[in-house]
């Protein structure tokens, strides 16, 4: 590389004449072609600047001088350059989830969570009827209105936590500790998650609440034995109480059935003997007119069917001419029946 400033041939001073030819050179240059490396470098910078890329599940917020301007979607998008627009992105299109009571350490197939003073803070409530109960919940959101969670409530997260946390605490004081531990947990979340969605919207936070789910609730740790052995009792009491109800509802209804079988199976039997009374006494009826009008073959027919009647049942036959005497030793009646 040749020495600079120009130096002379022989090692003396510096060559005036060389090192300004040289100067003019750089001049001239800069005259014919510095124009258009301005350009080209001001072209470069614009046009790096006028290209974004948004994140998949982020929409960007566009800022023209610092007002909103539009709202780009996810890929590779354009703006005005140097600045004169920026973009603010937000994750709106991916869920997102805030705990309270406990924090996860570690996430994963088997999560690992911490409680903190702060957390454990958290989850201790009051409840209505003057118990308390550690309460572990987290509440999925999703961000709604990017513009409106960027710029309308200062600090957003914060005041999410903040105005769930009184929430649940207004909801939980408003039911005893047994509903709370128990059939209440349910409840309880739905009326958290419409709530908490009202208070959004009210704040102009842009944000919708998907879930609201309590994760553990359990009494305090110093009276969480006591209170178990407590609902284990009630839990066999209620056993036993469903185990008699079902013994009743099984007996009662049998005896009451079987009650009423016998009523309706007397009231046919007597149903019946009355009629057939009636039957045979308007049979009698009908033979003693016929038996006036011919005594002698009506007195004949009911003969003739009273033995139709009796002479099936008998299992042997003797018939006797009435002017027959002394038959009766020459018969060996003796086991042959009546």
């Amino acid at each position: 590389m040749a020495d600079w400033p120009p130096r002379p041939a022989n090692g003396g001073g510096f060559d005036e004449d060389a090192l300004r030819e040289s100067f003019e050179r750089v001049a001239d240059f800069h005259r014919r072609y510095g124009k258009y490396l301005i350009i080209a470098l001001f072209g470069l910078v614009g046009l790096a600047t006028s290209v974004t890329r948004i994140e998949a599940q982020s929409i960007g917020v566009v800022l023209r001088l610092g007002a909103y301007s539009r709202l780009m979607q996810p890929g590779l998008n354009f703006k005005l350059p140097f600045w004169i627009e920026t973009v603010e992105t937000v994750e709106a299109l991916l869920q997102q989830k805030e705990e309270f009571g406990f924090r996860t350490s570690k996430a994963g197939v088997r999560s690992e969570y911490s409680a903190s003073d702060v957390s454990a803070a958290e989850a201790l409530m009051l409840t209505g009827d003057l118990n308390v109960a550690t309460v572990e919940w987290i509440i999925q959101y999703y961000i709604r209105d990017p513009y409106k969670y960027l710029f309308q409530v200062r600090n957003v997260v914060p005041t999410l936590r903040d105005a769930t946390e009184s929430i649940m605490r207004e909801v939980v004081g408003d039911r005893s500790v047994t509903e709370v531990l128990t059939v209440g947990r349910e409840g309880i979340q739905v009326e958290v998650e419409a709530r908490l969605q009202a208070l959004c919207d009210r704040y102009d936070m842009g944000l919708r609440v998907s879930d609201v789910k309590l994760q553990d609730v359990n009494p305090p740790g110093p009276v969480r034995a006591s209170f178990n052995e407590v609902n284990q009792a009630t839990q066999e009491r209620e056993k036993l109480i469903n185990q008699a109800k079902a013994n009743f509802n099984k007996v009662v209804p049998e005896a009451r059935g079987k009650a009423l079988q016998a009523v309706e199976a007397a009231n046919g039997y007597a149903t019946e003997r009355v009629n057939r009374a009636l039957g045979d006494v308007a049979l009698f009826d009908a033979l003693e007119v016929e038996y006036r009008k011919a005594p002698e073959v009506t007195r004949t027919r009911l003969y003739l069917e009273g033995l139709s009647e009796v002479l099936p049942k008998a299992r042997r036959r003797i018939f006797v001419d009435p002017g027959v005497k002394n038959v009766v030793p020459l018969l060996n009646l003796e086991g042959r029946g009546k």
